[in-house]
């Protein structure tokens, strides 16, 4: 009886029922315009060269910072 359901559960498909669900899925699925792509890729560019420019900007902060800290303390230490 256990082995009846746990068989009724695992239900093998064919191949040509695979291929009938996923075509109805495919049918389903939407893609988006060329303009909306054009669009969301000029954004991505656009944030890419942002942030880009923004962590530049960051790590040559922090160079100076630590260089001023290195110069400070070569100072002090009297090297």
């Amino acid at each position: 009886m256990a082995e009846a359901i746990a068989h009724e559960g695992k239900h093998k498909e064919g191949v040509g029922e695979f291929i009938k669900k996923t075509r109805a899925e495919l049918d389903k699925t939407t893609f988006p315009s060329s303009e909306d792509v054009k669009n969301t890729t000029i954004i991505v560019v656009v944030n890419v060269i942002f942030f880009a420019a923004y962590l530049f900007l960051i790590d040559q902060g922090w160079v100076y910072v630590i260089q001023g800290l290195t110069w400070l303390i070569n100072k002090i230490a009297g090297v």
